[in-house]
């Protein structure tokens, strides 16, 4: 079955696409969103979506969930569609027309922005054989719900932000949170860091360097303890544990994308100042770009949707400006020029 044609496809509903979305709404543009997720959000809703962010502007800090629901909010104003549970499998081209295929419909559109975050993902698994019986059993992947994990013992496997900002946040929820990694070099932001090394030495965290988990102890069917394997010194010892949170970053696969005659290093997609992806009228933003100098954060994926969107109304009306002028002013919501 094939969609009605718009102006802009985008490829992901994360905050970049999301965004995309609103500016492509902004440029007077239709657009769609395709997702193969079941709802908005991306990463945010899917992994951390009770997790604080502090570096979007205008909020000093805003959980995952209500950064993706002001998203949508502003995104939906142009009544433009979010197409969920969509996965693409190929891209055809026809007459300067896109068509984006998924497994039961055919979008097509006059131009396209990848915004499709880190692709198709997964959260890396625990190595350990003893881990495997236990996921969704006391072991978890994802945290969607932090008072799920009131007055338990937590035990979080990692040394990366995701795990530094669990140790921060569950602190003074779960009975205990201790962390477990296999150096004492993390990948975590500093403050962070910090924050969580404070709260080992007042002794409301504890901190296990050089450690890794060696072996599950049950009792009557649920987790009690971790037996850790020190990788230095070869020795055991045993934790206390209700529960695991394995946060060891992800896998992440572009899928078909990497098939479509754009410029893709290692999973992402390479482009220019302009957003563009070495083929006309494809575009993209957000994670799954690379550049020189480029930084993945939620801020950077803001202003490379808004580039993105503009060199696509540009390149199927080449009468409007790439540059739309100061939102303030346009008579699309209401303004006027002074």
């Amino acid at each position: 079955m094939s969609r009605e044609i718009r102006d802009i496809t985008i490829i992901g509903a994360g905050p970049a696409g999301l965004f995309a979305q609103f500016y492509a709404g902004m440029r007077g543009a239709s657009s769609q969103i395709v997702d193969a997720l079941s709802e908005p959000g991306g990463q945010l809703t899917a992994l951390y979506p009770e997790k604080y962010i502090f570096d979007v502007g205008g909020f000093p800090k805003i959980l995952a969930k209500d950064l993706v629901r002001s998203l949508a909010e502003q995104a939906a104003q142009f009544g433009s569609p979010v197409h969920c549970n969509q996965r693409v499998v190929a891209l055809e081209e026809a007459d300067g027309v896109f068509t984006l295929v998924t497994e039961t419909y055919r979008f097509p559109s006059r131009s396209i922005v990848v915004a499709a975050g880190i692709g198709a993902f997964e959260p890396r698994r625990l190595p350990q054989q003893a881990a495997a019986p236990w996921y969704g059993r006391g072991i978890f992947d994802r945290v969607s719900d932090p008072a799920a994990f009131h007055g338990k013992r937590v035990v979080i496997v990692g040394g990366g932000d995701s795990a530094f900002d669990w140790a921060h946040q569950l602190r003074g929820r779960a009975a205990s949170v201790a962390l477990v990694h296999r150096s004492d070099r993390y990948r975590a932001h500093a403050a962070t860091v910090a924050a969580v090394q404070a709260a080992a030495d007042a002794g409301e965290t504890a901190l296990h360097p050089f450690h890794e988990l060696h072996d599950v102890v049950e009792e009557n069917g649920v987790i009690v303890a971790l037996d850790l394997k020190d990788i230095k010194a070869k020795s055991v010892r045993r934790i206390p544990a209700d529960v695991v949170l394995p946060m060891l970053g992800f896998v992440s696969d572009i899928g078909p994308l990497a098939q479509w005659g754009l410029r893709v290093e290692n999973d992402e997609i390479v482009v220019n100042s302009q957003m563009e992806t070495g083929r006309a009228g494809v575009y993209a933003a957000g994670d799954v770009t690379t550049y020189p100098g480029k930084l993945k954060l939620i801020a950077t994926g803001f202003g490379e949707a808004a580039c993105a969107v503009n060199q696509a109304v540009h390149h199927i009306y080449p009468e409007k400006k790439v540059n739309p002028g100061h939102s303030s002013n346009l008579a699309i919501f209401g303004q006027k020029d002074e």
